[in-house]
């Protein structure tokens, strides 16, 4: 350790968490395509990358470092789809290979063949992967192993699976209010939205609290994750444009009522990975399996944010506006009574109803979609 790291971890304990902050540095760095290290504790370290942020050059530069020891990291799901059962993921050697080469292995649709020689994953790999998953990265990540005497990366973020199971656990919940305005909506009136910071990221999230509902008492709430094509631009793929206006609609119906606006866009794999599902989905696959083919499981939200809003704004007990009974019981186990719920459903199209279906018959969504079918005609 260097003679100014314990000056450094009490500036930093000034300012935050240390551990929140170390994750927080973690995710910027794998974003801009630079190694960031992970140990265990025990003296087990890992370097590594994320394919997604990578270029020839500095994949080039790390499989450098690594002495060609390096390898890739695919997760359980993805590995699935190349035909392996591999219970934490497995490690591809790449001693060799061409970065041309791990699209075909890390996410594309019709890959080749699992090449022999891999071995499984270990908790260091599944670290790797949440860092990835705090940057809304796909989960293919290329790696090497560290000798304690190996100082090759010791220029990079450094980073612990305690300060992921404790740094981010806590930031996940630590979020303030920064801001509250009064904004008129087109046929729901006046609401009041609240904006709150925090998380790994610092991200906004935002709560748009409908009418003067009474907080104390039993809380009409719709936890809403972000959907840029939908909710912007109308896209026909999904219905979360038609259940985010409905939603509010139903909140002032029922008198009131806050909606919770999550930035956790594409089920919390993040833009980019939604447009590449999207084209999957467009080639004939379901939105499950096209999350799959790029190593998501079937949903990667979470909803420490709408926990810590509803707790700020002093709500513990909801109404929840949801056809997703999964939502309600993550919530009930983050410590917020959910009382009941109240379906929220769109409109169905022609390009909307194999996803309709796939949400009722796979994600156990309460959706009758046949009925909904024949009350539009």
């Amino acid at each position: 350790m260097s003679p100014t790291a314990p000056a450094m971890s009490s500036a930093s304990s000034l300012f935050g968490d240390p551990a929140a902050i170390r994750c927080e540095r973690a995710v910027a760095e794998l974003r801009a395509g630079r190694p960031v290290v992970i140990d265990d504790g025990h003296g087990q370290r890992l370097a590594f990358i994320a394919l997604d942020s990578s270029t020839r050059t500095s994949f080039t530069a790390f499989a450098t470092a690594a002495g060609d020891r390096h390898y890739l990291f695919l997760t359980a799901t993805r590995a699935r789809v190349l035909g392996v059962s591999a219970e934490r993921g497995a490690r591809v050697p790449l001693a060799g290979t061409d970065f041309d080469a791990l699209p075909s292995l890390s996410y594309l649709r019709d890959p080749g063949a699992m090449p022999p020689g891999w071995t499984g994953g270990e908790a260091l790999d599944d670290g790797a992967v949440e860092i990835a998953r705090l940057g809304l990265l796909l989960p293919a990540m290329v790696g090497v192993l560290l000798n304690l005497d190996d100082r090759r990366f010791d220029g990079c973020a450094q980073v612990s699976l305690c300060d992921l199971s404790q740094g981010a656990e806590q930031a996940a919940h630590a979020y303030e209010l920064v801001a509250r305005s009064p904004v008129p909506l087109r046929e729901v009136g006046m609401t009041e939205f609240a904006v709150f910071r925090g998380g790994v990221a610092q991200r906004d999230q935002v709560a748009i609290i409908v009418g003067t509902p009474d907080l104390s008492a039993v809380v009409p709430v719709r936890v809403h994750s972000s959907c840029l094509t939908g909710d912007l631009f109308g896209s026909l793929k999904c219905d979360c444009g038609d259940q985010l206006r409905r939603g509010l609609h139903k909140l002032k119906e029922l008198g009131g009522g806050v909606l919770l606006y999550l930035d956790q866009e594409g089920r919390g794999t993040g833009i980019a990975a939604k447009m590449r599902a999207y084209g999957y989905q467009h080639d004939g696959l379901d939105t499950i399996d096209a999350d799959a083919q790029l190593g998501f499981g079937a949903d990667e939200r979470r909803y420490g944010s709408a926990v810590a809003m509803l707790q700020g704004l002093g709500v513990t007990r909801v109404q929840l506006l949801s056809n997703n009974p999964t939502k309600a019981q993550r919530l009930r186990n983050a410590g917020i009574d959910v009382v009941d719920c109240v379906p929220v459903t769109g409109d169905i199209t022609a390009e909307n109803e194999q996803y309709l279906r796939t949400k009722a018959e796979r994600a156990g969504h309460l959706l009758d979609v046949d009925a909904l079918i024949q009350a539009a005609q």
